[in-house]
């Protein structure tokens, strides 16, 4: 961002990432949001594996322009399905290609419980509540068989975010997302021990074993609401998060979930990391730190009319790719 003033014109002060090295690209594309930040809100599109850039150009056919975010997941599903983990090349591939076409990159990962092997269903693996007490003992205690499984897992990850960092592809990296949710075998567990305790171990294999230094660290809980609890109970600590989102569905664009988040990132940019119905021009008069959205796949339809697509892509706070 810049700062201007008799003793210095137009200095540009550089946002500092938690990775002490991370990469150039990636401390850029943090001063970009920092730039951003109250200003303007970049357009986003999340992919399945299957369908590699499919919601990106359906966004594309609709407004004719392009997402300026491009997000993708790794998977965890069986070979063909949309989730299908033998994508995983091609999403890589893909990735690289939008980042060289001016996308910003950003991942997730449906991770496969530690107790379990990959393939997996999404329903009664993934989204099956928290990993029962013992399990979650051992997992955050190294050395134990479900901790081995779980360092195992994740360097399957780490290899294929190599690959991008190897490509100098900066990413927004939020894993274990909607962790302040009871859905997920992560999420529920409230404060430092619990599910914050494991976004900081992969930060440190992430960033100390694997020396993935292209890697923005997102950290993305739900929107509180229902069975999601607040945001500060589940939050792992500025020293492991670059930006701070939230995952906002059913329409509900409260002010508190916005001006909640942006006290607790005390002045580290904010995000919608995955949205149903889009925020209208109106929202983001009134919530204006939203450094970025981004439309979760098939709800770019089924949530909003092309009508709302458009006004909200035509709208001045809002920028897309090569704007």
């Amino acid at each position: 961002m810049t700062r201007t003033g008799p003793d210095r014109p137009h200095e540009i002060v550089r946002a500092a990432t938690v990775n002490p090295s991370a990469s150039t690209a990636a401390r850029s594309l943090l001063d970009l949001l920092y730039q951003v930040s109250g200003k303007f809100t970049l357009s986003g599109q999340h992919n399945t594996p299957r369908e590699i850039s499919a919601y990106s150009e359906q966004a594309f056919e609709i407004t004719g322009r392009r997402p300026a975010v491009w997000g993708q997941d790794f998977g965890f599903a069986a070979p063909g399905d949309m989730d299908g983990i033998d994508y995983r090349d091609a999403v890589v591939a893909e990735a690289i290609r939008q980042h060289g076409q001016g996308s910003v990159i950003t991942f997730m990962w449906h991770a496969v419980p530690p107790t379990e092997d990959e393939p997996v269903t999404f329903d009664g693996h993934i989204c099956v509540g928290p990993l029962e007490d013992s399990s979650w003992q051992e997992l955050l205690t190294p050395g134990t068989p479900v901790h081995q499984r779980w360092q195992g897992q994740v360097d399957v990850v780490a290899e294929l975010l190599g690959r991008l960092r190897d490509a100098d592809v900066p990413v927004l990296w939020r894993p274990y997302h909607e962790m302040n949710g009871t859905w997920f075998w992560w999420g529920g567990r409230p404060g430092p021990d619990g599910s914050a305790a494991l976004y900081r171990m992969l930060y440190q294999r992430l960033t100390e074993v694997h020396r993935l230094d292209n890697l923005l660290w997102v950290w993305n809980p739900n929107a509180p609401r229902g069975d999601a609890g607040p945001y500060a109970e589940f939050y792992p600590g500025h020293d492991v998060v670059d930006v701070l989102a939230s995952d906002v569905y059913g329409n509900d664009y409260r002010q508190s979930h916005h001006d909640d988040l942006a006290a607790l990132a005390e002045g580290r940019p904010i995000a919608l990391g995955e949205v149903g119905a889009m925020p209208t021009p109106e929202i983001l008069d009134s919530q204006p730190a939203w450094t970025w959205f981004m439309t979760w796949t098939g709800r770019l339809t089924s949530d909003n009319t092309a009508e709302e697509v458009v006004r909200l892509y035509d709208n001045a706070r809002v920028r897309h790719r090569g704007t």
